[in-house]
């Protein structure tokens, strides 16, 4: 979402190691017709993702009465298998969606039709730099953010062209001429709903006192790579790393695993930064929070890319909010994180999640993007300025939700140890680099707050402004916890 915009973004797709369940939709009183007949899942890894083409929805849409220019599309109310994520994607990964998606669900518990629930649509200003390695893949699609609305087996979808012009429209197809003639910025092309389930919960972890696991034989070389990337704070298996009394050398880069390689290019050891002597003299590192690692909420390795990517250091954090709405307990938050992975991936074509970290509203702590949390893993968070910084998810929507205070300190948190590996003062301001794609041309140097909200490099109303407003107080606290006065 732009900041002109009277909606705020956000940001695939997850599923849990456990095996999968036969989702069975729920008797009817009357047999449905077969156009409304259940579509096929996209795979048989556990959890799931259907995906359906958006169809206009009747003559009353088009434009004027121009039949070369559709104004909305969507899906009438149809039973569909269980899912608690949903989200539109579309062909062209440049393209923007101009207008509004809204959608309804059922719950499977009692069969109640949600009210209409809006869906952030502008999610561009996610993901990877343009020029990099997974910014040119082929396989990316563009998207809204995903809602998260719990367990559905209902849905009703439409999508609606906004009114007006813009500057740019794209005349140059039919399609876009028509529009321009109507007053109305085109749909992009290739506009399907994805529907998330995002399996079940992982198995509890091995009660107190229990012997460590090593690595099963059977795992692939992904999983075993992303069960070893945090050796160093935790055993292999462990669901979270310990809390640490801080005090940790600067975390280098390294081979997870032989059959995981590192992109050669950011293969390099993270070098100290000019102007952190006294910090070589007296490092400033905040104690490690508790993190709960990728297998504790369960991600399947199996969907990401192969490998890990590192950049060479972090010189600052980007705080943004996920726009998956706070509809969501924070024993669900796990379920939430699996459903955004699996749609960063499977539905948005991503090498693997996101984020670096994620914080769920009560201010627990998750690993993100594969690769270990001590390392500087590159990440697709803020377009542009993914080198060098790191990016952290706040597992909600708070354009007027103000952001519970176990969140802040989740946050200040996890900044402090993270940055202080580095050198860096929380409090303090750094220079990175743009990538382009975002409000600066590509190679423009940009200073920006060492803690920094989403929309200080892009004109997004992300992480929201209640979000924003509490990051001076953030971080005032993590220099506190680093231990600078």
């Amino acid at each position: 979402m732009r900041a002109s915009l009277a909606s705020s973004i956000a940001v695939a797709c997850a599923t849990a190691l456990a095996l999968p369940v036969i989702l069975v939709a729920p008797a009817t009183a009357t047999a449905r017709p077969a156009a409304n007949a259940l579509p096929p899942a996209q795979d048989e890894l556990p959890g799931s993702t259907q995906s359906l083409p958006l169809r206009p929805l009747g003559a009353s849409v088009r434009s004027f009465g121009d039949p070369g220019a559709v104004r909305e599309r969507g899906l009438g109310r149809r039973d569909v298998r269980p899912f608690s994520l949903v989200g539109v994607v579309w062909d062209d990964p440049a393209a923007e969606l101009h207008g509004t998606v809204q959608v309804r669900t059922r719950a499977t518990a009692d069969g109640v039709w949600s009210p209409w629930q809006d869906v952030e649509t502008h999610n561009e200003e996610h993901g990877a730099d343009p020029e990099s390695a997974e910014g040119a893949t082929g396989t990316l699609r563009g998207s809204t953010a995903p809602l998260w609305v719990g367990d559905s087996d209902g849905v009703e979808i439409r999508v609606r062209a906004e009114e007006g012009t813009r500057e740019g429209a794209a005349g140059d197809t039919p399609e876009g001429a028509a529009a321009d003639r109507a007053g109305t910025a085109p749909l992009p092309a290739g506009l399907r709903v994805e529907l998330v389930d995002p399996g079940e919960d992982p198995a509890p972890p091995p009660a107190p006192g229990t012997r460590a696991m090593a690595p099963p034989a059977a795992l692939t070389a992904a999983e075993a790579a992303a069960g070893s990337a945090n050796s160093g704070p935790a055993p292999y298996g462990a669901a979270a790393i310990p809390a640490s009394a801080g005090d940790e050398a600067v975390a280098a880069p390294v081979h997870a695993a032989a059959a995981e390689p590192v992109h050669a290019a950011a293969a390099e050891p993270a070098r100290p930064a000019a102007g952190q002597a006294q910090a070589a003299k007296k490092p400033y590192i905040g104690p490690r929070p508790r993190i709960i690692t990728r297998k504790g909420w369960g991600a399947d390795e199996r969907i990401r890319e192969k490998g890990f990517v590192y950049t060479k250091t972090i010189k600052a954090a980007f705080v943004h909010h996920s726009a998956t709405g706070n509809n969501y307990t924070c024993g669900q938050a796990p379920s939430v994180l699996r459903g955004i992975y699996r749609y960063h991936v499977k539905s948005s074509g991503w090498r693997d999640f996101g984020y670096n970290f994620a914080v769920d509203k009560c201010g627990n702590i998750y690993e993100g993007r594969a690769g270990g949390v001590a390392k500087p893993v590159l990440g697709a968070h803020t377009l542009g300025f993914n080198t060098n910084s790191m990016g952290i998810a706040v597992l909600g929507t708070f354009s007027s939700t103000t952001p519970p205070a176990a969140v802040v300190t989740a946050v200040a948190r996890l900044t402090a140890w993270k940055l202080g590996l580095h050198g860096i003062d929380p409090k303090g301001t750094q220079t990175l680099v743009s990538g382009g794609g975002n409000l600066y041309k590509k190679g423009r140097k940009v200073r920006f707050h060492t803690i920094a909200g989403h929309r200080d490099g892009f004109a997004t109303e992300c992480p929201g402004i209640r979000l924003y407003g509490k990051l001076g107080a953030a971080r005032a606290s993590s220099a506190k916890y680093q231990g600078r006065r």
